[in-house]
């Protein structure tokens, strides 16, 4: 039987991954979920990833790529005279303005870390690469603390079901930053 070339089959895996947490929760990904999700064989998501672990790093990378991104593109973070505080206030409504799932399921990922000790490099991964976007304007000190400053606003917003309050971060950034 000849071998179907499927060269972006991983990826789709990848986003049933994604998928089926922000459906179900971390406790309702496995290999046969994931694989029902992404409309392949089971044997394709083991062969891509042997553990459920594997899959989950490859979504947590994925996920943490978004928040990111919006950083990277971000010509304020780099410019020296821009309103530090007020742009990642910014970058953060715009974080929850993509919908609060996607923001819930990103952080059900990331905080999966603290009992799955293989997701806490790729955790590290996303505060190392903000930190270093950061610390150009601010030292490593201040780009650490405005990272943690965004975390726990952030969970504060998910965990009380509150409204995302960007004048509330940019004062509280503010204080940090200046």
């Amino acid at each position: 039987m000849a071998r179907r070339h499927d060269p972006e089959r991983r990826e789709r895996i990848i986003d049933a991954a994604i998928r089926v947490v922000g459906a179900h929760g971390i406790a309702g990904l496995s290999h046969r979920s994931v694989a029902a999700e992404a409309d392949v064989p089971l044997g394709s998501t083991t062969y891509h990833f042997a553990t459920l672990d594997e899959l989950l790093v490859a979504a947590l990378r994925r996920s943490n790529e978004n928040f990111a991104a919006l950083m990277r593109q971000s010509p304020s973070l780099a410019d020296p005279t821009a309103d530090l505080a007020g742009e990642l206030a910014r970058l953060l409504g715009e974080f929850f303005g993509a919908g609060r799932g996607r923001a819930e399921l990103e952080y059900e990922l990331y905080l999966a870390a603290l009992r799955r000790p293989a997701l806490r490099p790729v955790a590290a991964e996303w505060t190392d690469a903000t930190a270093a976007l950061l610390e150009p304007r601010t030292g490593p000190v201040t780009a650490r603390a405005l990272i943690a400053l965004m975390d726990g606003i952030c969970l504060r917003v998910l965990l009380t079901g509150g409204a995302y309050d960007e004048a509330y971060a940019r004062e509280m950034l503010g204080r940090i930053s200046s």
